[in-house]
C-alpha cells in the first residue's frame, strides 16, 4: 500500500476559522505555508509546529499547489489575491485557489475568470458549523467550480470535512453560503428577541425554552442562543455579530443583483446593522438576546 502524498498547500488568514483548518492540516503532516493577516500568536503555533512562514501572498503562491484564502470579505480576498505581491502575481499554472471565506458570488466569478486567463483554477468552498469542528475534520463544506477541480481537491476537503459537497459551477459555494447564514442568523435574530420580549412580559427564558424546544421548532440554532440567554454562556457560537451583519449584506447584494426585494433579510439586516452601530459587533450572535433586552428595557447605551 503506497502512503498518500500530500500536496503542498498555502494557507492565508489564521483566525478563529482559518488556525482551527491550519491546526487539522499540520495534524495530518500536510507540507504548509501560512500567511497571517492580524493575529501573530496563530503563525507563531504554525510554524513551532512545521509550517513555513511566507513574507507575502506572491511568495506563498509560488511554493504551493492548492492556495486556501480563509479572510472576512471579498473586499480582502481580492487585496490578497492582486497587487505586486499578491496571488495572482506568483501563482504557477495549474495552482488550485479556493476561497474558504464568505464572499459575494459575482466577486468569485470575476476573480474565476481572471484567474483562468493566466492558467490557474479558481473554486469557492465556503463552510458550516464552528472552528471545534474543524479542529476535528468535522466541517461542513459547499464546495463549487469546474467538476475536475472538485476531484482534484476532495481528498483535502475529505480531510478538513465531514460533509463534503459539490453544489455546482463557480459561485454557486458562496450563494448557498449566503442563503444557509441569512436563514441561520434570522433564527438567531429571532429566537434572541423571543427571550428578551418574553422578560417583558414576565414569561422565564428557561419557561420559553423549554416548550419550544420540545417541539418542532428546536434546532442547533436555539441551543447557541439559549446557552447564552438562559445558563450565561455567550460562546457557544464562535461567529461575530459583525460578521453576520457582514454575511446578510452580502445576501442583500446578491438578492438585489439576482432582482429580488426580500422581505425577511432586511429585517434580520437591520437588527445585526443596529447591534453594530451600538457597540455590540465585536460580540457573538448569542449575545444578540442582550442587546434586544438593553433595547426592550430601555438601558442601552450607545
Amino acid at each position: 500500500m503506497v502512503d498518500k502524498k500530500n500536496p503542498k498547500i498555502g494557507f492565508v488568514g489564521l483566525g478563529l476559522m482559518g488556525s482551527s483548518i491550519v491546526s487539522r492540516l499540520l495534524d495530518l503532516e500536510y507540507p504548509l505555508t501560512v500567511l497571517g493577516r492580524k493575529k501573530r500568536e496563530a503563525i507563531d503555533l504554525a510554524v513551532s509546529r512545521g509550517a513555513t512562514e511566507a513574507k507575502s501572498a506572491r511568495e506563498l503562491a509560488s511554493a504551493t499547489d492548492i492556495v486556501m484564502i480563509c479572510v472576512d470579505t471579498s473586499k480582502s480576498v481580492e487585496s490578497i489575491l492582486f497587487g505586486p505581491d499578491g496571488i495572482v502575481a506568483g501563482v504557477k499554472p495549474g495552482t488550485l485557489v479556493i476561497d474558504l471565506g464568505t464572499s459575494i458570488p459575482d466577486s468569485t466569478k470575476k476573480i474565476g475568470a481572471q484567474l483562468k486567463e493566466i492558467g490557474a483554477i479558481y473554486m469557492d468552498a465556503p463552510l458550516g458549523r464552528t472552528p471545534a469542528h474543524a479542529k476535528d475534520g468535522l466541517l461542513n463544506i459547499m464546495a463549487a467550480g469546474e467538476a475536475s477541480a472538485f476531484e482534484r481537491a476532495r481528498p483535502v476537503f475529505q480531510d478538513i470535512g465531514e460533509n463534503v459537497y459539490h453544489v455546482g459551477e463557480l459561485g454557486a459555494g458562496h450563494t448557498l453560503k449566503l442563503i444557509n447564514n441569512f436563514f441561520g442568523m434570522t433564527l438567531a435574530t429571532a429566537m434572541s428577541e423571543a427571550f428578551a420580549i418574553s422578560d417583558l412580559a414576565g414569561v422565564s427564558r428557561e419557561n420559553v425554552y423549554n416548550v419550544m424546544s420540545n417541539g418542532p421548532l428546536h434546532s442547533a440554532m436555539m441551543d447557541f442562543i439559549k446557552a447564552n440567554a438562559v445558563d450565561g454562556d455567550p460562546n457557544k457560537l464562535a461567529f461575530s455579530i459583525a460578521n453576520a451583519s457582514k454575511d446578510l449584506s452580502y445576501y442583500a447584494t446578491m438578492s438585489d443583483n439576482l432582482k429580488s426585494p426580500g422581505f425577511i433579510g432586511p429585517a434580520t439586516k437591520q437588527a445585526l446593522n443596529l447591534a453594530v452601530s451600538c457597540g455590540y459587533g465585536g460580540k457573538d450572535v448569542p449575545v444578540m438576546v442582550d442587546f434586544f433586552a438593553d433595547v426592550f428595557s430601555g438601558t442601552l447605551k450607545r
